[in-house]
């Protein structure tokens, strides 16, 4: 059976656009996952609490780059470790809303 388009007829691609980016957004954003929580369950428990910040940096890039993306996400994580040195800060700091 043949499926015939109307020519004239306008689709909107824009739904599919959100989709592929949503769904490109996680194929990039879990091989870094992965080796966060490999992190939190394989390397920081011998570590100890060394973290400076609550919620914790490994935390804080999980929670900024479910919020943000990974673009976005992968900024604000590495400013966060970034300011981890005895002049950064300190105490809690969370991921900031994400702003539309």
């Amino acid at each position: 059976m043949l499926l015939l388009v109307k020519v004239d007829s306008v689709f909107d691609f824009s739904a599919i656009f959100v989709l592929l980016k949503i769904m490109l957004n996680k194929i990039l954003t879990f091989p870094i996952v992965i080796l966060i929580k490999f992190y939190q369950l394989a390397i920081s428990p011998w570590l100890g609490k060394n973290c400076r910040y609550d919620p914790t940096c490994s935390h804080y890039t999980l929670e900024a780059l479910k919020v943000h993306g990974l673009f976005k996400g992968s900024w604000l994580a590495i400013k966060r470790i970034g300011s981890c040195h005895p002049w950064g800060g300190e105490g809690y700091d969370p991921v900031p809303p994400k702003q539309h």
